[in-house]
């Protein structure tokens, strides 16, 4: 009993120390005042101040824009990845998918910044931030899915072809709904860690094309603004919307659609 109530109270501290800096941005966010040394009073204008500032909403559009074509490809590219890895026993092609995902940011960031310099000689901008950002969110996505498919019986993609589908027929009819849910899921992840990075974006931007991490790094090194914490308070606001989201979405999707067509089968028969 004191052993758990020990190991309770060290869970709470480790909390407690992750989330009360993220609290006190928060609510520092709504500070009527321009230094964060003292509350002096409620206000929203910081937010305000947001809307008005272009540089701001530059890089939030930019980020915005890359996050979701990132996302849309490193989904459709990581689908097809998790689905080879679960269909074929290439030993070799799980470490070449998920080798991005467990790499150093700041190493795979200065070989990408090599790779487009000296190898492309590409002007570092929009499309090495997007690329760069699909190479280390496929392997998210390729893990994602492919744990959903190592739960599957192989017997239903099977049986479906020996009725008579052929691979197209039988991934959009059996394969693609099943592992739907996981799909969408690693498309919101692969949002979150594109409108996050900061690391290597750092590497691969350039000159010209700033995103919100970048933007908020550059507004940090002369001080730690309200209008700093209020941006961070929206981004923080849009990262756990999007976790939450994605950590819901794959068993109650699932269970929600077998149920439904369950349902609809029974009703029809």
């Amino acid at each position: 009993m004191r052993a758990g109530l020990a190991l309770w109270c060290a869970a709470m501290a480790g909390y407690a120390l992750l989330y009360i800096p993220l609290a006190i941005v928060v609510l520092f966010s709504f500070n009527d005042s321009e230094l964060n040394a003292q509350w002096m009073g409620f206000t929203t204008r910081w937010y305000a101040t947001l809307l008005r500032d272009a540089d701001m909403l530059a890089a939030a559009r930019n980020s915005l824009v890359i996050a979701s074509i990132s996302s849309t490809l490193s989904t459709l590219l990581g689908t097809m990845a998790g689905i080879a890895m679960h269909k074929y026993r290439f030993r070799v092609l799980p470490v070449l998918v998920l080798a991005p995902v467990a790499m150093p940011e700041i190493l795979l960031g200065v070989s990408l910044l090599l790779f487009f310099r000296q190898m492309l000689d590409l002007t570092l901008g929009f499309w090495s931030i997007l690329v760069s950002h699909i190479t280390f969110s496929l392997g998210a996505v390729a893990i994602i899915v492919h744990s959903r498919l190592i739960g599957m019986d192989k017997n239903v993609f099977e049986a479906a072809r020996d009725l008579g589908a052929n691979p197209w027929k039988t991934f959009r009819h059996v394969t693609l709904p099943l592992i739907l849910p996981a799909v969408v899921a690693g498309f919101l992840i692969a949002f979150t860690l594109s409108i996050d990075d900061f690391v290597i974006t750092f590497f691969n931007a350039g000159v010209g094309v700033k995103t919100l991490p970048l933007q908020i790094y550059s507004m940090i090194k002369v001080a730690v603004t309200p209008e700093v914490n209020a941006v961070s308070t929206l981004l923080m606001t849009v990262t756990l919307t999007m976790i939450v989201a994605a950590s819901r979405i794959s068993p109650e999707v699932l269970h929600g659609r077998l149920h439904a067509h369950k349902s609809t089968g029974r009703k029809r028969a």
